[in-house]
């Protein structure tokens, strides 16, 4: 009987740290992150949906993200400053991730890697990849903002560029997601509103 690996490399996603370069106060991994930006991804087309009326799907978006940085089994998570420092260095990096992805779908059953390579290998030019992205950058100012509240300034800089890109983005559901969302991660326990009405 063939044995799979693909879950079981899944699951190492717990092993790979994010922000090596950086003090941390607390580590985060990109199985944590994965979940983070899935949740985000979903809330961003749920905004894009109920409140601003288009046509996406929620579900799509949260699976995608879920796997958005499952590349990195086999590549690690290279720290942002040496993975856009130039476009060759850009270049070779997106041709490592997607032989990584390639990998990945034959750890799988034949007759499930169609399906997962809409997860896997996303069409980049769709705007749900873009909603994707944008949850990542989210996701990020979001640690950011935990790490600052912690009494870490090693993520000042990183906040600020995170909040920046994310509002050169132009996207009203990510716009949405920051007013209305961003100001209850400054809180306290305490502070949170537990309200149910």
């Amino acid at each position: 009987m063939i044995k799979h690996s693909f879950f079981a490399l899944i699951s190492r996603m717990k092993n790979i740290s994010r922000w090596s370069l950086m003090r941390n106060n607390s580590i985060e991994n990109i199985q944590e992150h994965s979940h983070m930006v899935a949740v985000i991804a979903h809330a961003l087309a749920i905004i894009k949906r109920d409140v601003y009326g288009e046509s996406i799907d929620p579900g799509l978006a949260a699976s995608i993200a879920l796997y958005h940085d499952s590349s990195e089994i086999f590549t690690g998570d290279m720290p942002t400053p040496i993975k856009y420092y130039d476009p060759e260095i850009m270049e070779a990096y997106k041709k490592v991730e997607n032989v990584a992805s390639e990998k990945l779908l034959k750890a799988l059953p034949i007759e499930f890697r169609e399906s997962y390579a809409t997860y896997l290998k996303p069409n980049k030019d769709d705007y749900i990849y873009m909603l994707v992205k944008a949850a990542d950058t989210m996701g990020a100012y979001i640690k950011c903002i935990e790490e600052q509240k912690s009494g870490n300034p090693e993520f000042l800089h990183a906040k600020e560029q995170s909040l920046k890109k994310l509002e050169s983005l132009k996207m009203p559901e990510v716009d949405y997601f920051i007013k209305h969302f961003i100001p209850a991660f400054e809180l306290s326990l305490d502070e949170l509103d537990f309200s149910m009405d």
